[in-house]
């Protein structure tokens, strides 16, 4: 039965509103327990099992959703690439020297630490072009670019780009998959209790991403940063040498700029944002791929890359869409990652009559995509592990954390 809310007084109506343009439809009417939020997730769940079970193969090919995507989407160009990266870097200078010449205000910084991370994850995002060769059909300019944009934010250009590969070629796939790949119930349960802790309690997993370029995640080994790992073959150790060595430049950088102008400038001016940007990068990367009711992971002779692509969650961000490059709408990324970011709204439009009840539509977001951190602490609420056995399998909760977490 739906509850009646009686109307809203004079006193509270303009904070009522306030808060529905800030949230969107996501606007928490009174406060919750935790277990309640789970019980809702769970018949949440249950629910669209009931109506529609989303690891079925798909009555679709991958060609037909290829060719309901109008023609000029694949068109990449390189002038109009560029021109983000111009907008991008002439809002990081402007936000920099705003925030210089207000120093003494504190009520700036936390403004300007805000914007100039996100700026630092737009850079990010046109950097990922480059690796996936979006960004112009010439590789040389794509990689003299990437190294650019991701060297400018600790991201090691080419040993990212190799690893972020290997997500897109196993996207989906229980073992196989490189970027917030689901733990199995054995390696899960020989993890740490502070591991398991620091994993699934907010704020320390949007802080996972530079330990995972040097360590990437648990069950697997290597770093991003030496050309001997196992996420690299022999021709490819050079490119991994550059990239290193790229990111130790600018190490060196901000190291001469903090003998130069002092530690706390350099912190205040790159390494607040620097953090900001580490949290925009593993929040999205998460939710592209987590916080979604009856969402499969695949192994064995069930998974395909059609299949595995399905997986991914499309999100809407609100005005953020604009700043990171349409990087929310990710299902048609993964389907075909040489799309370029700007055709991406597009294309998918063309293609959701092909997908059908296999396209999550995202929730609507306010101005501020304020709803997907309980997006988030639901997930990590709940989904903690997935099965040993099975070819088709779905995230499973930790009751023992689920009630750490209420």
């Amino acid at each position: 039965m739906t509850k009646q809310w009686a109307p809203l007084s004079r006193a509270k109506a303009p904070f009522f509103y306030f808060k529905q343009w800030l949230w969107g439809n996501s606007a928490p009417q009174k406060k919750q327990n935790h277990s309640r939020h789970n019980e809702s997730y769970r018949k949440e769940l249950e629910d669209e099992k009931s109506m529609f079970e989303a690891g079925s193969p798909p009555p679709f090919k991958i060609g037909e959703i290829r060719a309901a995507i109008p023609p000029h989407c694949w068109v990449k160009s390189p002038w109009r690439s560029m021109s983000y990266v111009l907008r991008d870097l002439v809002v990081i200078a402007a936000l920099a020297a705003m925030a210089m010449h207000f120093d003494s205000c504190l009520v700036m910084w936390p403004f300007y630490w805000f914007a100039q991370g996100t700026m630092f994850w737009a850079l990010f995002v046109l950097g990922h072009d480059c690796g996936h060769g979006s960004f112009s059909d010439n590789a040389t300019l794509n990689n003299i670019v990437g190294h650019f944009l991701h060297s400018s934010i600790l991201v090691p250009y080419h040993g990212w780009r190799i690893s972020h590969r290997t997500h897109h070629q196993n996207h989906g796939h229980v073992e196989r998959d490189e970027s917030w790949h689901p733990l199995t119930e054995k390696t899960y349960k020989s993890l740490e209790k502070s591991t398991k802790w620091l994993r699934f309690t907010f704020p320390y997993p949007l802080l996972a991403y530079p330990i995972y370029l040097w360590y990437r995640s648990p069950g697997k080994s290597g770093s991003h940063f030496s050309p001997s790992s196992d996420l690299f073959v022999p021709h490819e150790k050079r490119q991994v040498l550059t990239s290193t060595f790229c990111w130790s430049m600018m190490i060196a950088l901000l190291l001469g700029l903090s003998w130069t102008v002092g530690v706390i400038p350099v912190l205040k001016l790159y390494g607040v944002p620097y953090l900001v940007f580490v949290m925009w990068i593993d929040l999205v990367t998460y939710l592209h791929h987590h916080g979604q009711p009856n969402l499969p992971w695949y192994r064995g002779q069930e998974w395909t890359y059609l299949r595995g692509a399905l997986t991914t969650v499309d999100r809407d961000y609100g005005w953020i869409n604009n700043i990171h490059h349409d990087i929310g709408t990710h299902v048609i990324h993964h389907l075909f990652p040489q799309i370029p970011h700007y055709n991406l709204v597009e294309a998918t439009k063309g293609a959701k009559p092909v997908l059908g009840k296999y396209y999550r539509e995202p929730q609507k977001s306010g101005p501020l995509p304020v709803h997907l951190f309980w997006v988030l602490m639901r997930s990590l609420r709940v989904d903690h592990f997935v099965s040993d056995e099975g070819e088709v399998v779905y995230y499973q909760a930790d009751p023992d954390l689920t009630t750490k977490h209420e």
